[in-house]
């Protein structure tokens, strides 16, 4: 038996009832995630109202939970290599709650901002570790539909955010739609100390690493774990510290390792992806209920058009999932950065008639997030196991630095006469650029598609 066994097994057999298990319970999260950063665009128009809100204030306050996402995402990385996976995702959830309650208690526009700034550092810190988490636990056949469950969560709980937000600020106020947020993270938090288990590759390099303390701790959680997954016998763990990264428990600068020769390249195409998908998601799912009112539809229907988008979303993730159990995961998502493009013109397009709206909506939301599923799907699969937080939290980070300036740069130009009409022609020709970078990036994990050529090459 090799080193690289249980790596090899897991990729090999079949899913088992406890990875999929995982994989369910880092869906909700993601869905909770999908709650709170669509809170504050559901609240818009009450909030605007409230406290006297331009529409540079809003972008800025639309902005204010991608910003701490960014910094949570790039924070959390290098703590989650070296402490685990599990562990600063239980610290992020914790601080997630928090901002939320006290984004309800807040009375003006520089506070409501702190608070969703703080917000999103908690549910940075959530996408890094569950995302690395559900990566790990996918073995290679479905590790494209796996993410794309996951990714399908954000819209699954933001279509529910959208519909709880109507009744909720019709009766409460717009207060109780942050109030609720946080009272469901707090019950997550005790479901995920009970029930979520760590990473299998974390434990190995911890295992492995010169640093480990040698009492066989870490063999033991992963034997307990393997068992749960219906693997059986030995269990020897994986030795990642072959490259140019120290294993978890150094003191070496891991950020700056994204920058070794090895990494360098996959890094700054990674980055670009990042950048440009989530700047056209985050600017349709955080301006879209405000732009339609701009075109003559109700605050309701706004908000109609926003869930719209959240319901495509969720067949969009999922599907992409589909495709990429067949084919190579960046063919996939290249083929959805150029349909995203066009149907961002299509869409906008579509707004003279409510009901043709309604549909384009569904298809742009099914689309865009089939690109969100893709660099999910895609980063893990960058880096090595030992680098693997850092690597994906700062491109989580990065790519907010798009999703920051998005909102913003709406609202401003919003204030200066642009037309809908045009912002969504622009954010559709940015996302198309996606489809540029994807096909030059390497992966690390062995895709299904790369299996069935190995299998096909040994009959032969």
């Amino acid at each position: 038996m090799t080193q690289t066994s249980l790596r090899e097994s897991i990729d090999s057999r079949p899913m088992s009832r406890y990875q999929w298990f995982v994989v369910a319970l880092a869906t909700a999260l993601m869905g909770l995630d999908g709650y709170d950063v669509q809170a504050m665009a559901f609240t818009a128009n009450p909030v605007s109202a409230d406290l006297g809100l331009t529409g540079t204030e809003l972008g800025l306050l639309l902005s204010g939970g991608l910003i701490g996402m960014a910094l949570g995402a790039i924070w959390v990385g290098p703590f989650a290599d070296r402490f685990g996976r599990r562990r600063m995702l239980m610290i992020a959830m914790i601080i997630n709650a928090a901002g939320l309650f006290l984004s309800a208690t807040a009375s003006s526009m520089p506070e409501l901002m702190a608070w969703r700034v703080i917000t999103g550092l908690g549910v940075g810190g959530i996408l890094t570790s569950g995302t690395v988490l559900v990566s790990e636990y996918s073995n290679a056949k479905y590790r494209g539909l796996c993410m794309s469950i996951y990714a399908a969560g954000y819209p699954v709980g933001a279509t529910l955010g959208g519909l709880a937000a109507i009744p909720l600020i019709g009766t409460i106020g717009w207060q109780a739609v942050f109030l609720l947020g946080g009272a469901v993270t707090v019950l997550a938090v005790v479901f995920v100390w009970l029930k979520m288990p760590e990473s299998l590759d974390f434990l190995g390099a911890r295992a492995t690493s010169p640093q480990a303390a040698g009492d066989g701790s870490e063999q033991r959680r992963a034997e307990d774990i393997a068992a749960r997954m219906g693997i059986t016998g030995p269990v020897v763990l994986e030795n990642y510290d072959t490259g140019d990264t120290e294993t978890p428990g150094s003191s070496r600068n891991s950020y700056a390792a994204l920058f070794s020769p090895e990494n360098r390249r996959n890094t700054l195409l990674l980055w670009a992806m990042f950048f440009v998908v989530m700047f056209g998601f985050y600017f349709a799912n955080t301006w879209t209920p405000q732009l339609l009112t701009e075109v003559g539809f109700s605050t309701d229907e706004g908000i109609m058009g926003g869930i719209m988008l959240m319901i495509g979303g969720t067949i969009g993730a999922v599907l992409y999932g589909v495709f990429a159990s067949r084919w190579d995961v960046r063919r996939v998502q290249a083929v959805f950065a150029i349909g995203c493009g066009v149907m961002f013109i299509v869409f906008i397009n579509a707004t003279a008639w409510l009901p043709a709206a309604l549909v384009a909506g569904v298809l742009l939301g099914m689309i865009i997030n089939g690109c969100i599923s893709g660099i999910y799907t895609i980063a893990p699969m960058t880096y090595a196991p030992r680098l693997r937080s850092t690597g994906v939290g700062v491109a989580l980070g990065v790519g907010r630095t798009g999703a920051i300036i998005a909102p913003i740069a709406v609202g401003a130009l919003l204030d200066l006469g642009a037309t809908p009409t045009a912002l969504y022609t622009g954010a559709g020709i940015i996302v198309a650029l996606a489809a540029v970078v994807v096909l030059r990036i390497s992966l690390h994990q062995r895709t299904a598609s790369a299996l069935r050529a190995d299998a096909l090459a040994a009959r032969e």
